[in-house]
């Protein structure tokens, strides 16, 4: 382990232009656990029991707003979180002025709390909600606050969280700046994420930079392509190799 500290702190050395594009392993160590962990919950209108990529997909949305919310408010809102090593640590190499940009599949805002400028969210926020009507704006202790339907007080439409749900397309600016981004990168360091969501995944083939790292606590389908792959915790892999520098 420690060689390969070694050598990633000598990679951050080497580099320029880092990006780094994290999953879900990012946030659980804030104890945010993967949403996809939860358990399925039953639906009696529809007499089966549902998944949690179903419970938080468009359809499910448009079909079950009240139970979308419940689960929604139970299992992705986690108000109390705190930024990890992960998130603080790459807010330092971002001031140090080696990691241009952030990529995540999170909808937390912790790399924005540890300080973080230049952060792509692929699937939204949940500190961004607007009113489907209306397009009105609307913070997350609204969602948490409301009772049953998050209800717009101006025009009376639903207000929804600005994250993409199953079925939903990513938005094609966020899109655009996270393609830029690692096309451009010398180094890409991959954490906490098994590389299955897409089209998420797919972004790792913009990158045509020197170093492509790993970190991850499990293997992914990327690690034969990797020039260092690191299997352990993101927070403590990067404190440390930064710690070096």
């Amino acid at each position: 382990m420690r060689t390969e500290i070694e050598k990633l702190t000598q990679i951050l050395r080497n580099s320029n232009n880092i990006v780094f594009f994290g999953g879900a392993g990012v946030s659980t160590e804030s104890n945010i656990p993967d949403f996809r962990s939860a358990n399925g919950l039953f639906n009696a209108r529809l007499n089966m029991t549902l998944s949690p990529e179903q419970l938080v997909s468009h359809t499910y949305f448009i079909r079950f707003p009240e139970e979308f919310f419940n689960f929604y408010k139970a299992k992705l809102i986690y108000p109390e979180a705190k930024p990890n090593g992960a998130h603080i640590t790459l807010a330092n190499l971002e001031e140090m002025g080696k990691l241009k940009a952030i990529i995540t599949q999170n909808i937390d805002g912790l790399h924005q709390a540890a300080g973080s400028k230049n952060v792509f969210e692929l699937h939204g926020s949940i500190h961004r909600n607007y009113c489907i009507k209306c397009n009105d704006s609307y913070d997350m202790d609204f969602i948490l606050n409301s009772k049953g339907i998050p209800t717009c007080p101006k025009c009376s439409g639903t207000v929804r969280p600005d994250v993409v749900l199953y079925e939903e397309g990513l938005d094609e600016s966020v899109l655009k700046g996270a393609i830029d981004a690692i096309s451009k990168a010398d180094t890409l360091i991959i954490g906490g994420t098994s590389l299955v969501v897409y089209p998420a995944a797919n972004l790792i083939n913009y990158f045509k930079g020197k170093n492509l790292v790993l970190i991850n606590k499990s293997s992914t389908s990327a690690d034969s392509r990797a020039d260092l792959v690191i299997h352990d915790s993101i927070g403590k892999v990067l404190s440390e190799s930064v710690n070096f520098l």
